[in-house]
C-alpha cells in the first residue's frame, strides 16, 4: 500500500509538471472543453438531437435558430455535435482503460516470468501486431455487430499488444533491480513481486500509454462509424459523417460534415499534445532542465 501511495504521489507530481509544459497545458484545456460539453450536453443543446425536424427545416444552413444547420432529416447538427462528444470520450476512455490494464498485465507476466510462459505470451502479441489494424478492426466489427461497446472491444483487441510490449520491456529491467531482489530474498511470492513491486513502478508508463490509446480509439471509432460499422441508433461524430456521405449531399451541405471533422481532429490533437507532454516529462533530467 505504501508503494502504491508513493507511485500515486509521483502521478500527482506528473500533473503538476504538466502545468509547466505548453503542449500539456494546451491539451488539457482542449480536453477540458470537450469534457464540459459532454457533461453538460443536456443544457448546451438547443433541441433533442434525435428528433426529426419539420419538412421546412431539412438541410438548413447555419442560422440563429440552427447554429450549425440541420441534416437531411431536419435534426439540429449543433445538438448532435454536443452529444457526439459523449460518445467519443466514452469510447476513447473506456478503450484506454481496457487496453492498458490488459496489455500491462500481459506485459508484466511475460517480462517477469520469462521462459516458456513469456515466449507464449509474446508470440500471441506478435501475432496480433503483424495483422494490419484497420482490416482486423473491420472484420471484428462485422462479426460482433453494430454497438458502441463492441467498438470498444474491437479497438482494445487491436491495440493491447503495443502496451504489452512496452510494459514487458520495462518489466525486464525492473525485475533485475536491487529492491526486487531484496523482496525476493525475504520470501516474497512471484505475485507479490509482480503486483506489489513492479506494477507500481510501471504506473507512469501505463498512464502515458492510456493517453495515447484514447487518441487511437477516438480515431478508430470515427473510421468504423463512417464505414457504417457503428451503432446507427447512437449519435457520434463518425455516424454523422456516415449519414452525410450516404445522403449524397456532402458537396452542397458542407455545414453537415465540417463540424464533426473538426471535432475529431481537435480532440485527437488534444490527446496527442497531452501524450507528447507526458513523454517529455518522463524523460530523465526534465525537472532539472526546467529548474524545478
Amino acid at each position: 500500500m505504501v508503494k502504491f501511495r508513493r507511485e500515486l504521489e509521483r502521478l500527482r507530481k506528473l500533473f503538476v509538471l504538466l502545468a509547466t509544459h505548453k503542449m500539456g497545458v494546451a491539451g488539457l484545456i482542449m480536453i477540458g472543453t470537450f469534457a464540459v460539453m459532454a457533461i453538460f450536453a443536456p443544457y448546451l443543446r438547443t433541441v433533442d438531437p434525435n428528433i426529426t425536424g419539420l419538412p421546412g427545416n431539412i438541410l438548413q444552413p447555419p442560422s440563429s435558430q440552427f447554429w450549425f444547420g440541420t441534416d437531411n432529416l431536419g435534426r439540429d447538427i449543433w445538438s448532435q455535435i454536443i452529444y457526439g462528444t459523449r460518445i467519443s470520450l466514452t469510447v476513447g476512455i473506456s478503450t484506454a482503460i481496457v487496453t492498458v490494464l490488459f496489455g500491462s498485465m500481459v506485459g508484466i507476466i511475460a517480462g517477469f516470468r520469462g521462459g516458456r510462459v513469456g515466449e507464449v505470451f509474446m508470440r500471441v502479441v506478435d501475432f496480433f501486431m503483424m495483422i494490419p489494424a484497420l482490416p482486423l478492426m473491420i472484420a471484428l466489427a462485422v462479426i460482433l455487430g453494430p454497438s458502441i461497446w463492441n467498438i470498444v472491444l474491437v479497438v482494445s483487441l487491436v491495440y493491447w499488444p503495443t502496451t504489452a510490449r512496452i510494459v514487458r520491456s520495462q518489466t525486464l529491467s525492473l525485475r533485475e533491480r536491487a529492491f526486487v531482489e531484496a523482496s525476493r530474498s525475504i520470501g516474497a511470492t512471484d505475485f507479490s513481486l509482480m503486483f506489489g513491486e513492479i506494477l507500481p513502478n510501471v504506473l507512469p508508463i501505463m498512464f502515458a500509454q492510456a493517453v495515447v490509446m484514447v487518441a487511437y480509439a477516438i480515431g478508430s471509432e470515427a473510421v468504423l462509424a463512417f464505414l457504417g460499422l457503428g451503432d446507427p441508433m447512437t449519435i457520434s461524430w463518425g455516424m454523422m459523417l456516415h449519414f452525410a456521405f450516404e445522403s449524397g449531399v456532402m458537396s452542397r451541405a458542407t455545414w453537415w460534415m465540417v463540424p464533426p471533422v473538426i471535432c475529431i481532429a481537435v480532440l485527437i490533437l488534444a490527446f496527442t499534445f497531452l501524450g507528447t507532454a507526458v513523454s517529455d516529462i518522463m524523460k530523465p533530467g526534465y525537472r532539472e532542465a526546467r529548474g524545478l
